[in-house]
């Protein structure tokens, strides 16, 4: 048995759950820029986003390798269990390329001092951060 992991040619993908699948891929492929790779009858998408496997799925019940765990898609987008941050070279031209593109910001970039970042949802309610360092 090898106890060597990860090992070459392991991918991460992020599995997001939510409401509306086309409503999801459509801001992730317009507002972001993402790529759509496979979909499975208007329950599932998988997109690729640089380096990234993003998986968008509507929500289910237990299944028997997860029997007592519920997928949902966030109830209430001011409390969050995670974020997406994306290291960007330049906040403010990426906040306004992605403000027109759709991306709905909390508020304009802060600068921080050692860092510009600034935060928008998802249409679901997922949070992502842009941020640079300065």
């Amino acid at each position: 048995m090898s106890e060597d992991f990860p090992v070459e040619g392991v991918q991460l993908t992020l599995l997001l759950v939510v409401a509306d699948v086309d409503r999801a891929r459509q801001f992730y492929v317009d507002v972001l820029g993402a790529t759509v790779h496979r979909e499975y009858g208007g329950t599932s998408a998988v997109l690729q986003f640089l380096d990234t496997w993003i998986l968008l799925v509507t929500g289910g019940g237990p299944t028997p390798g997860k029997p007592t765990v519920t997928f949902e898609a966030p109830g209430n987008p001011d409390r969050v269990s995670h974020q997406m941050t994306m290291r960007v070279p330049d906040c403010r031209a990426a906040y306004e390329t992605l403000r027109i593109r759709g991306a709905d910001f909390l508020a304009e970039p802060v600068d921080r001092g050692g860092e510009i970042r600034a935060f928008f949802r998802d249409p679901d309610g997922h949070l992502f951060e842009i941020s640079e360092v300065t």
